[in-house]
């Protein structure tokens, strides 16, 4: 196994459990302790964990990115709830604007039995998961690569997504507060979401509830800006009220 798998294995189990130890990562992946601390230094240096005794403990803070591939695998019943219910909101024949975000991957999935939907995207991702889909019109933004990210930014994808008008941009963030609004971890993310929000017709806040109450470093927009959010489960009464007045639908699973 090469040492960025077993970093990205530690990951996981950080995004799951919170912390890790030393002696049973090296149990668990057969490399020496020593070999597991270097591995805790290089994410601790990433500014994805904090080293503790004997182990680690997560980084939480909004303004790290975990990497595309350990993302994806985080909430994933979450993610799909979400999913389905951005799915049957859209509509043969439409065009949409999805972002680069995990839950936009499976999001790309859940709609696969659509007909004849125009796609403009800056994710790496989800056109190659798009791409065997007959009968589309996948459209990429353009832009740089990020490292990392499987996702196009910068000028060119600004540009790329502000020459469409769509029927729906789909989002996703990294925080969502009363106060502070839609935010972001990074604000080339951020600039590129903004432009898709002024490309369609309607914007459409897809967000598991791990987010609400957080704040990340670049603000996106007004928490009310949205026309819908689509989130995982039911948000406490305040949320609820507040989007009631500000007319945005809160659309979340039953019972």
């Amino acid at each position: 196994m090469l040492a960025l798998e077993r970093r990205n294995l530690i990951l996981e189990k950080l995004q799951d459990e919170k912390k890790v130890v030393v002696s049973e990562l090296s149990s668990q992946f057969g490399v020496s302790e020593e070999t597991i601390r270097r591995d805790l230094e290089k994410l601790e240096k990433e500014g994805l964990a904090t080293k503790s005794y004997g182990g680690a403990v997560l980084n939480e803070s909004t303004s790290i990115d975990m990497p595309f591939n350990v993302r994806k695998k985080a909430n994933v019943p979450g993610k799909q709830k979400i999913a389905e219910l951005v799915a049957a909101r859209v509509h043969d024949g439409d065009h949409i604007i999805l972002d680069a975000s995990s839950t936009a991957v499976f999001i790309a999935k859940a709609i696969k039995d659509k007909e004849n939907l125009t796609v403009i995207t800056n994710s790496i991702e989800i056109i190659i998961e798009l791409s065997d889909v007959s009968d589309w019109n996948i459209i990429c933004s353009g832009g740089s690569l990020r490292e990392g990210y499987l996702a196009l930014v910068g000028p060119k994808t600004v540009e790329g997504f502000s020459s469409f008008n769509a029927d729906k941009a789909i989002l996703s963030c990294k925080g969502i507060d009363l106060v502070k609004g839609v935010t972001d971890g990074n604000e080339m993310f951020s600039q590129a979401k903004q432009v898709m929000m002024q490309s369609a017709r309607e914007t459409i806040l897809a967000v598991d509830s791990s987010k609400f109450d957080r704040i990340a470093f670049a603000k996106l927009c007004d928490a009310g800006a949205m026309d819908t959010v689509i989130t995982d489960r039911r948000p406490d009464d305040r949320w609820l009220s507040f989007f009631e007045g500000n007319h945005v639908e809160c659309v979340y699973p039953e019972g």
